[in-house]
């Protein structure tokens, strides 16, 4: 019984938590030097991080430091660095945060236009029956001909295909266009031009009104409606990615013959050039652009052509 009751003594002995006396604790002024290499507190506005902010072991280096890897003094030690620079441990979240100044910014270029006339449009020399088809030259002609003629209808399929493009419509549409760039060029109104026409034409009406401006000081213009004929002489289509065939441009070269009434005046008001009270024929060339794969994208005067 006796011997019983020792065994059953000894084992709960046994099963006490182990109980270490902590070793004695170093100067204050080399506590203090200690603290300072293992955490390396800055001034006092600075903050601490906690421990999830450590990206190494702290119970070793802190046990390295003291001289002893107790981790009854570790968590006495944190707590002391802690409450003496009275300052609350960070998260690890706000402290992986990167300054607004730093952060990676993305640069996405759109191109709004090719900036140039694809092919432009000249006009085929006429060859007889028997040369085109009787001679080696009429036929490397009635080949490029063909291509030609292709280039033009695939054009004008892709563009029917995402637009819904019909002659009419369009043509209804580029003659306002053609109306309001001659009014606008006659008010003198740059700003107002921006809009329909790309980057490059607008530059050139820009310079076109300025050497006008040095010769007249007013002009009028009116467009005697509706136009003669309208005909489209080119259809091009300016692809951006082989893989992906809705990424492109396309350009259309219209042919207006219209009627239109014009008369310049100087600086005092004096009749310079021209007459109102005349309709004069005229023939222009423009190309017309838009986007096929911009969302709200429309017609814009992207050049002329002089014959």
């Amino acid at each position: 019984m006796a011997l019983s009751r020792f065994g059953q003594s000894l084992a709960r002995r046994l099963h006490r938590p182990l109980y270490l006396p902590p070793p004695p604790l170093p100067p204050p002024t080399d506590f203090h030097a200690a603290v300072a290499r293992s955490f390396a507190p800055t001034h006092t506005a600075a903050c601490l991080r906690g421990f999830a902010s450590l990206t190494y072991n702290a119970s070793s280096v802190i046990g390295h430091t003291l001289g002893g890897p107790s981790p009854v003094h570790i968590v006495k030690v944190l707590d002391l660095v802690v409450h003496m620079d009275h300052t609350r441990p960070m998260s690890t979240v706000a402290a992986s945060k990167v300054p607004l100044g730093a952060r990676k910014v993305g640069m996405k270029v759109v191109m709004m236009s090719p900036g140039f006339v694809y092919e432009p449009y000249s006009p085929r020399e006429r060859i007889p029956f028997w040369k085109r088809w009787f001679t080696l030259s009429g036929w490397r002609r009635t080949k490029e001909d063909i291509i030609l003629e292709m280039k033009n209808a695939y054009a004008v399929s892709r563009l029917r295909k995402k637009t819904g493009y019909t002659k009419k419509q369009f043509y209804d549409q580029a003659l306002n266009i053609y109306k309001e760039v001659n009014t606008l060029m006659a008010h003198g109104d740059t700003s107002a031009l921006r809009k329909i026409l790309t980057e490059r034409m607008h530059s050139t009406i820009k310079n076109e009104l300025k050497r006008r401006q040095s010769k007249w000081n007013s002009v009028y213009w009116e467009l005697v409606e509706p136009a003669v004929s309208i005909r489209t002489l080119r259809a091009r289509m300016i692809g951006l990615d082989k893989k992906d065939l809705d990424k492109a441009f396309i350009q259309l070269t219209l042919e207006f013959v219209t009627k239109q009434k014009f008369e310049a005046y100087n600086s005092k008001g004096e009749v310079v050039s021209g007459d109102k009270s005349k309709e004069v024929l005229v023939k222009d060339i423009w190309v017309f652009e838009r986007s096929l794969f911009h969302p709200g994208a429309y017609w814009r005067v992207c050049g002329r052509i002089n014959l």
